[in-house]
């Protein structure tokens, strides 16, 4: 583990929310372009093609998984430089993210990932998986080496089966 972990559980009326932030000092349209753009999203997670609107269905590979294998997912919402909503299914399940940005006053910019949970069940697995691909795109953006995802699972695992 390079990181220690940092996400955290909240109920909501339909279940469980799981959320991850991290800052980046650069201004919010570079890091809403590195969540975005095929190109720069490929960099920490995978390229995709489609049509990016509200309601369109794109194809997301999942770059850095076993197979590199493609999937489909919805864009729930996109208004940019605020909030990116995304849907998709598949063997593993139903999966409902929210991206939410922000500067603060001192300039940084706040990532805030929202997994919609319809229970904690599988979070041991989940939040080391988004803690890594969380730290893949900082270390995108900083040219720093990529983790690797040995360094998040199963040593991340306890300390989210504790938040339930």
């Amino acid at each position: 583990m390079t990181n220690p972990p940092s996400g955290r559980l909240s109920a909501t009326p339909d279940g469980t929310d799981l959320i991850l932030t991290r800052t980046f000092r650069a201004p919010v349209e570079d890091v809403w372009a590195s969540i975005t753009e095929p190109e720069r999203t490929a960099r920490w997670y995978g390229t995709w093609t489609g049509e990016a609107a509200p309601g369109a269905t794109i194809k997301v590979q999942l770059g850095y998984e076993q197979g590199a294998p493609w999937t489909d997912m919805r864009i729930e919402a996109c208004e940019p430089y605020r909030r990116l909503g995304l849907s998709a299914v598949d063997e593993h399940g139903s999966w409902h993210l929210e991206l939410f940005l922000s500067t603060r006053d001192d300039g940084v910019t706040e990532l805030r990932f929202v997994h919609h949970l319809p229970s904690p069940d599988g979070v041991g697995e989940m939040g080391p998986g988004w803690e890594y691909y969380l730290d893949m795109l900082a270390a995108s953006r900083s040219g720093d080496p990529l983790p690797a995802f040995d360094d998040y699972y199963p040593s991340m695992k306890p300390y989210y089966e504790a938040l339930r």
